[in-house]
């Protein structure tokens, strides 16, 4: 039997339910499954008051994580196996995972070890997922697959659903919008995963350097996202300079920034992002070799095919 690493930073509870989803098949099957909940020592807060969800931006972009509280495990402890499950802030890791990645104990840990990577989000994690493999192969970590699963509700539908469920806390249907967060039947289906991981793991597929999960829809790309993504992204690195040019996390100096940044960023997503999409679709003949080609590319290493399904689900 193997031991698996879970690393899990969850505000809203959902991503800790999908892993457990994940981890089941997982002890049921024998395996010894370890799950290190991280701690910051300033907790971040949830919901998020306005303010104080603007003033993480610049951090979260720089990659400039706060501390953790100690890992209840010692940093020379051996796993066969590492599962990083990550919230995606502001097109990038969650400031807690940042910060474990960054870590000498969480450096240690992962060193030498297959990684699988584990996102819930809105629907924005490529970037996001480019820094986790960064930061991992860092580490040198060997990242073997990657488990995304998005909101129910429409890109754009989301643009109001996800900002309500953040700032109040609520994620019910509203304005005859689907609710927040994943659908409840995906959280159930991924189950799928710690099945197929369990018969991998009895056969010492961790050993191979290939993908473990592949044919089970890893992860689905939609290439247009990818394109405004790396637009936003590029835009992000350029504000978050500015505002840290300003003043610290919490600082009253920094807020003048702050406030024009948000004004920016709501501006932004009730014009540019719309019209980017709209300008893609109205190209997508002309850009489909592209598309095709990114999207293979991002869906590595596990994919979004299906022919693993029947077997699992």
């Amino acid at each position: 039997m193997k031991t698996v690493l879970v690393i899990n930073y969850s505000q809203t509870g959902q991503l800790a339910e999908i892993t457990a989803q994940v981890v089941a098949p997982l002890r049921a099957a024998g395996h010894q499954v370890h799950v290190e909940t991280l701690v910051p020592v300033t907790a971040f807060p949830w919901p998020w008051p306005i303010v104080d969800f603007v003033d993480a931006f610049p951090e979260c972009v720089q990659l400039d994580a706060p501390p953790l509280e100690p890992l209840s495990i010692p940093a020379d402890r051996d796993f066969d196996l590492v599962i990083l499950s990550y919230q995606v802030w502001y097109l990038s890791p969650a400031l807690p995972m940042t910060a474990f990645l960054q870590s000498p104990a969480g450096r240690r840990l992962i060193a030498g070890k297959p990684v699988i990577t584990l996102v819930a989000c809105r629907n924005m994690w490529l970037s996001a997922q480019e820094t986790m493999q960064r930061l991992i192969a860092e580490a040198g970590g060997e990242l073997r697959d990657h488990l995304a699963f998005t909101d129910q509700g429409p890109a754009l539908a989301t643009f109001l659903t996800t900002p309500r469920w953040v700032l109040t806390g609520r994620r019910d249907r509203w304005l005859g919008l689907p609710p927040a967060g994943v659908a409840p039947e995906e959280i159930r289906k991924a189950g799928r995963f710690g099945r197929a991981l369990a018969d991998a793991l009895e056969g010492d597929a961790e050993k191979t350097g290939a993908p473990m999960l592949t044919g089970l829809r890893a992860c689905t790309v939609n290439p247009r996202l990818a394109l405004s993504e790396r637009a936003g992204r590029r835009a992000f690195k350029v504000w978050s300079r500015l505002i840290r040019a300003c003043g610290r996390r919490g600082q009253w100096r920094r807020r003048p920034m702050l406030l024009v940044f948000a004004l920016y960023l709501i501006a932004m997503v009730l014009t540019v992002v719309p019209l980017s999409l709209l300008l893609q679709w109205l190209l997508s003949p002309l850009l489909k070799p592209r598309l095709d080609r990114l999207r293979a590319e991002l869906e590595l290493p596990s994919g979004s095919q299906d022919f693993n399904l029947k077997a699992y689900e």
